[in-house]
Protein backbone atom coordinates (compact mmCIF):
# COMPACT_ATOMS: atom_id res chain seq x y z
CA UNK A 1 0.00 0.00 0.00
CA UNK A 2 2.81 2.41 0.91
CA UNK A 3 4.52 1.67 -2.41
CA UNK A 4 1.28 2.29 -4.31
CA UNK A 5 0.73 5.62 -2.55
CA UNK A 6 4.34 6.61 -3.27
CA UNK A 7 3.91 5.74 -6.94
CA UNK A 8 0.67 7.75 -7.17
CA UNK A 9 2.29 10.73 -5.49
CA UNK A 10 5.25 10.52 -7.87
CA UNK A 11 3.00 10.32 -10.94
CA UNK A 12 0.92 13.25 -9.71
CA UNK A 13 4.04 15.30 -9.05
CA UNK A 14 5.42 14.53 -12.49
CA UNK A 15 2.10 15.43 -14.11
CA UNK A 16 1.97 18.79 -12.33
CA UNK A 17 5.60 19.49 -13.23
CA UNK A 18 4.96 18.76 -16.91
CA UNK A 19 1.82 20.94 -16.88
CA UNK A 20 3.36 24.05 -15.32
CA UNK A 21 3.68 27.07 -17.65
CA UNK A 22 5.89 30.10 -17.11
CA UNK A 23 4.03 32.49 -14.81
CA UNK A 24 6.70 35.13 -14.37
CA UNK A 25 5.58 37.41 -17.21
CA UNK A 26 1.88 37.92 -16.54
CA UNK A 27 2.39 41.68 -16.42
CA UNK A 28 4.04 41.71 -19.85
CA UNK A 29 1.15 39.69 -21.28
CA UNK A 30 -1.51 42.19 -20.16
CA UNK A 31 -1.21 44.28 -23.31
CA UNK A 32 -2.63 41.35 -25.31
CA UNK A 33 -5.69 41.24 -23.08
CA UNK A 34 -6.36 44.97 -23.31
CA UNK A 35 -7.61 44.62 -26.89
CA UNK A 36 -9.54 41.90 -28.67
CA UNK A 37 -7.38 40.21 -31.30
CA UNK A 38 -8.59 40.00 -34.91
CA UNK A 39 -7.92 36.51 -36.30
CA UNK A 40 -6.02 36.95 -39.59
CA UNK A 41 -7.09 40.61 -39.55
CA UNK A 42 -10.56 42.01 -40.20
CA UNK A 43 -11.35 40.09 -43.37
CA UNK A 44 -14.28 38.89 -45.44
CA UNK A 45 -12.36 36.91 -48.12
CA UNK A 46 -14.09 39.03 -50.76
CA UNK A 47 -12.73 42.57 -50.74
CA UNK A 48 -10.57 41.97 -47.70
CA UNK A 49 -8.81 38.58 -47.88
CA UNK A 50 -7.52 36.98 -44.71
CA UNK A 51 -3.86 37.60 -43.86
CA UNK A 52 -3.76 40.52 -46.31
CA UNK A 53 -2.50 44.04 -45.74
CA UNK A 54 -5.97 45.65 -46.05
CA UNK A 55 -7.34 43.21 -43.46
CA UNK A 56 -4.51 43.99 -41.04
CA UNK A 57 -4.80 47.75 -41.55
CA UNK A 58 -8.57 47.57 -41.04
CA UNK A 59 -8.05 45.78 -37.73
CA UNK A 60 -5.44 48.29 -36.60
CA UNK A 61 -7.64 51.23 -37.62
CA UNK A 62 -10.44 49.84 -35.44
CA UNK A 63 -8.04 49.42 -32.52
CA UNK A 64 -7.93 45.62 -32.51
CA UNK A 65 -4.81 43.57 -32.04
CA UNK A 66 -3.85 41.24 -34.88
CA UNK A 67 -3.26 37.50 -35.09
CA UNK A 68 -1.54 36.23 -38.22
CA UNK A 69 0.13 33.09 -39.55
CA UNK A 70 3.62 32.70 -40.96
CA UNK A 71 5.40 29.86 -42.73
CA UNK A 72 8.54 29.29 -44.80
CA UNK A 73 8.78 29.15 -48.59
CA UNK A 74 11.07 26.95 -50.66
CA UNK A 75 13.62 29.78 -50.83
CA UNK A 76 13.30 30.40 -47.06
CA UNK A 77 11.26 33.57 -47.16
CA UNK A 78 8.84 34.09 -44.28
CA UNK A 79 5.39 34.67 -45.74
CA UNK A 80 2.04 35.41 -44.13
CA UNK A 81 -0.31 32.55 -45.00
CA UNK A 82 -2.40 30.10 -42.98
CA UNK A 83 -2.84 26.91 -44.99
CA UNK A 84 -0.12 24.46 -45.98
CA UNK A 85 -1.45 24.54 -49.54
CA UNK A 86 -2.68 27.29 -51.85
CA UNK A 87 -5.90 25.52 -52.80
CA UNK A 88 -8.45 27.21 -50.53
CA UNK A 89 -7.19 30.78 -50.86
CA UNK A 90 -5.62 30.77 -54.35
CA UNK A 91 -7.26 27.84 -56.15
CA UNK A 92 -3.93 26.14 -56.84
CA UNK A 93 -3.03 22.65 -55.61
CA UNK A 94 0.52 23.46 -54.51
CA UNK A 95 2.23 23.52 -51.13
CA UNK A 96 3.58 26.84 -49.91
CA UNK A 97 6.80 25.11 -48.85
CA UNK A 98 7.35 23.92 -52.43
CA UNK A 99 7.03 27.39 -53.96
CA UNK A 100 9.50 30.25 -54.10
CA UNK A 101 8.31 33.64 -52.97
CA UNK A 102 8.28 34.92 -56.56
CA UNK A 103 6.02 32.04 -57.56
CA UNK A 104 3.66 32.82 -54.70
CA UNK A 105 3.41 36.45 -55.76
CA UNK A 106 1.74 35.35 -58.99
CA UNK A 107 -1.30 33.98 -57.12
CA UNK A 108 -4.21 36.18 -56.03
CA UNK A 109 -5.76 35.86 -52.58
CA UNK A 110 -9.43 34.84 -52.79
CA UNK A 111 -9.79 36.26 -56.31
CA UNK A 112 -8.82 39.76 -55.19
CA UNK A 113 -5.97 42.04 -56.22
CA UNK A 114 -4.09 41.16 -53.02
CA UNK A 115 -1.04 38.92 -52.99
CA UNK A 116 0.71 36.81 -50.34
CA UNK A 117 2.83 39.07 -48.14
CA UNK A 118 6.30 38.84 -46.75
CA UNK A 119 6.21 38.92 -42.96
CA UNK A 120 8.54 41.92 -42.97
CA UNK A 121 6.04 43.89 -45.07
CA UNK A 122 3.39 43.39 -42.42
CA UNK A 123 5.68 44.46 -39.59
CA UNK A 124 6.59 47.60 -41.51
CA UNK A 125 2.93 48.45 -42.15
CA UNK A 126 1.69 47.76 -38.61
CA UNK A 127 4.71 49.54 -37.14
CA UNK A 128 3.81 48.89 -33.51
CA UNK A 129 0.31 50.43 -33.73
CA UNK A 130 -1.32 47.37 -32.16
CA UNK A 131 -0.11 44.14 -30.52
CA UNK A 132 0.65 41.16 -32.78
CA UNK A 133 0.19 37.46 -32.09
CA UNK A 134 2.25 35.56 -34.65
CA UNK A 135 1.41 31.89 -35.15
CA UNK A 136 4.36 29.98 -36.55
CA UNK A 137 3.35 27.13 -38.86
CA UNK A 138 6.12 24.55 -38.92
CA UNK A 139 5.77 20.79 -38.92
CA UNK A 140 8.99 20.30 -40.88
CA UNK A 141 12.16 22.40 -40.71
CA UNK A 142 10.89 23.90 -37.45
CA UNK A 143 14.31 25.14 -36.35
CA UNK A 144 14.97 26.93 -39.61
CA UNK A 145 11.49 28.41 -39.61
CA UNK A 146 11.93 29.70 -36.05
CA UNK A 147 15.34 31.14 -36.93
CA UNK A 148 14.03 32.99 -39.97
CA UNK A 149 11.03 34.38 -38.09
CA UNK A 150 13.34 35.61 -35.33
CA UNK A 151 15.55 37.27 -37.94
CA UNK A 152 12.61 39.19 -39.40
CA UNK A 153 11.63 40.37 -35.92
CA UNK A 154 15.07 41.91 -35.35
CA UNK A 155 14.68 45.66 -35.01
CA UNK A 156 10.90 45.55 -34.65
CA UNK A 157 9.96 47.71 -31.67
CA UNK A 158 6.24 46.94 -31.52
CA UNK A 159 4.62 44.62 -28.97
CA UNK A 160 4.37 41.03 -30.17
CA UNK A 161 4.38 37.41 -29.08
CA UNK A 162 4.69 34.10 -30.90
CA UNK A 163 2.62 30.94 -30.62
CA UNK A 164 2.61 27.54 -32.29
CA UNK A 165 0.94 24.15 -32.16
CA UNK A 166 4.43 22.71 -32.48
CA UNK A 167 5.96 22.69 -28.98
CA UNK A 168 9.43 22.41 -30.49
CA UNK A 169 8.99 25.86 -32.03
CA UNK A 170 7.95 27.29 -28.67
CA UNK A 171 10.91 25.53 -27.03
CA UNK A 172 13.28 27.00 -29.62
CA UNK A 173 12.22 30.51 -28.60
CA UNK A 174 12.59 29.63 -24.93
CA UNK A 175 16.19 28.55 -25.55
CA UNK A 176 17.33 30.92 -28.29
CA UNK A 177 15.14 34.03 -27.85
CA UNK A 178 14.01 33.91 -24.20
CA UNK A 179 13.04 37.59 -24.26
CA UNK A 180 10.23 36.86 -26.74
CA UNK A 181 6.83 36.14 -25.20
CA UNK A 182 5.72 32.67 -26.28
CA UNK A 183 2.48 30.68 -26.28
CA UNK A 184 1.49 27.05 -26.72
CA UNK A 185 -1.48 26.48 -29.00
CA UNK A 186 -3.64 23.52 -28.15
CA UNK A 187 -7.13 22.00 -28.14
CA UNK A 188 -8.83 18.75 -27.34
CA UNK A 189 -7.00 16.72 -29.98
CA UNK A 190 -9.42 13.81 -29.61
CA UNK A 191 -12.57 15.85 -30.23
CA UNK A 192 -10.98 17.90 -33.00
CA UNK A 193 -9.43 14.78 -34.58
CA UNK A 194 -5.92 16.19 -34.61
CA UNK A 195 -2.59 14.50 -33.94
CA UNK A 196 -0.96 11.52 -35.58
CA UNK A 197 -1.23 8.98 -32.76
CA UNK A 198 -3.32 8.51 -29.58
CA UNK A 199 -0.21 9.31 -27.52
CA UNK A 200 0.29 12.59 -29.42
CA UNK A 201 -3.34 13.49 -28.83
CA UNK A 202 -3.20 12.67 -25.13
CA UNK A 203 0.01 14.60 -24.50
CA UNK A 204 -1.01 17.70 -26.44
CA UNK A 205 -4.60 17.78 -25.18
CA UNK A 206 -3.35 17.67 -21.60
CA UNK A 207 -0.54 20.21 -22.11
CA UNK A 208 2.03 17.71 -20.87
CA UNK A 209 4.69 19.16 -23.14
CA UNK A 210 4.76 22.47 -21.23
CA UNK A 211 7.89 21.33 -19.42
CA UNK A 212 9.85 21.67 -22.67
CA UNK A 213 8.84 25.20 -23.57
CA UNK A 214 7.38 26.72 -20.37
CA UNK A 215 4.99 28.92 -22.38
CA UNK A 216 4.00 32.37 -21.11
CA UNK A 217 0.43 31.70 -22.19
CA UNK A 218 -1.80 28.87 -23.36
CA UNK A 219 -3.93 29.47 -26.46
CA UNK A 220 -6.71 26.90 -26.21
CA UNK A 221 -9.81 26.17 -28.26
CA UNK A 222 -12.47 27.90 -26.17
CA UNK A 223 -15.02 25.24 -27.14
CA UNK A 224 -13.07 22.78 -24.97
CA UNK A 225 -12.41 25.05 -22.00
CA UNK A 226 -13.81 22.35 -19.69
CA UNK A 227 -10.86 20.05 -20.43
CA UNK A 228 -9.35 19.01 -17.09
CA UNK A 229 -5.67 19.78 -17.65
CA UNK A 230 -6.45 23.14 -19.19
CA UNK A 231 -8.66 24.10 -16.26
CA UNK A 232 -6.07 22.85 -13.77
CA UNK A 233 -3.32 24.84 -15.49
CA UNK A 234 -5.53 27.90 -15.23
CA UNK A 235 -6.61 27.37 -11.63
CA UNK A 236 -3.45 25.96 -10.06
CA UNK A 237 -0.85 28.09 -11.79
CA UNK A 238 -2.99 31.10 -12.70
CA UNK A 239 -1.72 30.73 -16.24
CA UNK A 240 -2.50 33.34 -18.88
CA UNK A 241 -4.94 31.88 -21.44
CA UNK A 242 -6.03 32.98 -24.91
CA UNK A 243 -9.32 31.84 -26.45
CA UNK A 244 -9.37 30.77 -30.07
CA UNK A 245 -11.40 31.28 -32.12
CA UNK A 246 -14.44 33.21 -30.83
CA UNK A 247 -17.07 33.64 -33.55
CA UNK A 248 -19.99 35.49 -31.97
CA UNK A 249 -20.85 37.99 -29.25
CA UNK A 250 -22.40 35.17 -27.19
CA UNK A 251 -19.21 33.08 -27.43
CA UNK A 252 -17.18 36.13 -26.51
CA UNK A 253 -19.16 36.76 -23.33
CA UNK A 254 -18.74 33.13 -22.31
CA UNK A 255 -15.02 33.05 -23.14
CA UNK A 256 -14.31 36.16 -21.08
CA UNK A 257 -15.06 34.14 -17.95
CA UNK A 258 -12.10 31.81 -18.54
CA UNK A 259 -9.68 33.65 -20.82
CA UNK A 260 -7.63 36.83 -20.51
CA UNK A 261 -7.04 37.08 -24.26
CA UNK A 262 -9.74 36.85 -26.95
CA UNK A 263 -9.00 35.97 -30.60
CA UNK A 264 -12.14 36.60 -32.69
CA UNK A 265 -13.26 35.89 -36.23
CA UNK A 266 -16.39 36.28 -38.36
CA UNK A 267 -18.00 39.17 -36.46
CA UNK A 268 -17.06 42.55 -35.04
CA UNK A 269 -17.17 42.74 -31.23
CA UNK A 270 -19.32 45.44 -29.71
CA UNK A 271 -16.29 46.95 -28.01
CA UNK A 272 -12.57 46.94 -28.82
Amino acid sequence: MIILVAVLISITGLYLLCLRPNTGRREAMKVFGDKYIAHRGLYDNVQLPENSLPAFLAAAECGYGIELDVRLTKDEKVVVFHDATLLRMCGVARKVSECTYEELRSYALAGSNERILLFGEVLKAVDGKVPLIVEIKASEKYKRTAEKVAEVFCGYSGMYCIESFNPLVVRWFRKKRPEVLRGQLSTNYFKDKMGKTPIDRFVMTNLLINFLSRPDFIAYNHEHAEQFSFRLCKRLYNGVCAAWTVRSEAELESAREEFEMIIFDGFVPERV
